[in-house]
């Protein structure tokens, strides 16, 4: 399963990601002015139970919650804007999920999602699920009018110039893997990484393409280029958790 994960991304995530993502992001969302709250969040005052089958729900679902952040303005003014929010079917205690769900849903151009028969379904999931996608049209819509309204080319406009500058600087930033000796020695994942067409160099200054080098400090973490995040997470060292990605 895990040798698939990043495919399942880019077609949906499963259902205990967008729930895990939802407590998350109601728990750090921006709380605004009594006398500007048009989305209403509900009761956050109890602290969420998270659960994740393992580390890579884990971090995709603090990564699709964090997201979600990123765009609350924008996601809550196609809500509004679409009118799909309010809707009285929908308690506040839901809006969290519904929005983090948008910001999937837009991310996949607003295509449906593909359900994989050995997950379990969350209801709560499916609901909020069906409810945009039955709307996306109207949504496709408003996001853009907000494009065309804020002169954006792309949702990344609509963030601080400080943020694009954040996130532009870290996914250029090498990849940093630590080596799980408990389960692989270092000459076995060279080797590993050799059979796989990965050339060793000395420097992070001679990284290019399907290459790697050791950490200067730490002798059992590898450096490879940000380009291929995507592919080491379908190697089997990864899937075996032999390389732990940082």
């Amino acid at each position: 399963e895990k040798r698939t994960m990043t495919l399942i991304e880019k077609n949906g995530y499963h259902d205990s990601v967008y729930i895990n993502a939802a407590k998350i992001f109601q728990g750090i969302h921006t709380k605004k002015h009594k006398d500007r709250i048009l989305v209403r969040y509900g009761d956050d005052s109890v602290s969420p139970m998270l659960t994740f089958k393992d580390e890579y729900f884990q971090r995709v679902s603090y990564e699709l919650a964090f997201n979600a952040l990123k765009y609350q303005d924008l996601l809550e003014e196609i809500l509004l804007d679409s009118c799909v929010y309010p809707c009285h079917s929908i308690p506040d205690e839901l809006t969290s999920l519904l929005v983090v769900m948008l910001y999937d849903l837009q991310e996949r151009k607003f295509q449906a999602r593909e359900i994989f028969d050995e997950e379990e379904p969350v209801a709560e999931v499916r609901k909020i699920e069906h409810y945009l996608y039955s709307f996306r049209t109207k949504l496709a819509a408003a996001l853009a009018r907000c494009r065309i309204k804020h002169d954006a080319l792309s949702i990344e406009c609509f963030l601080p110039e400080t943020i694009r500058k954040q996130a532009q600087r870290a996914s250029a930033l090498p990849l940093c893997v630590w080596i799980n000796t408990f389960k692989i020695s270092l000459q076995d994942v060279f080797g590993d990484l050799k059979k796989k067409g990965f050339t060793r160099v000395e420097s992070v200054s001679d990284l290019d393409r399907y290459t790697y080098c050791m950490d200067q400090h730490c002798n059992d973490v590898l450096v490879f280029p940000s380009s291929l995040k995507e592919e080491l997470l379908n190697l089997d060292l990864f899937a075996d958790c032999k390389l732990l990605l940082q």
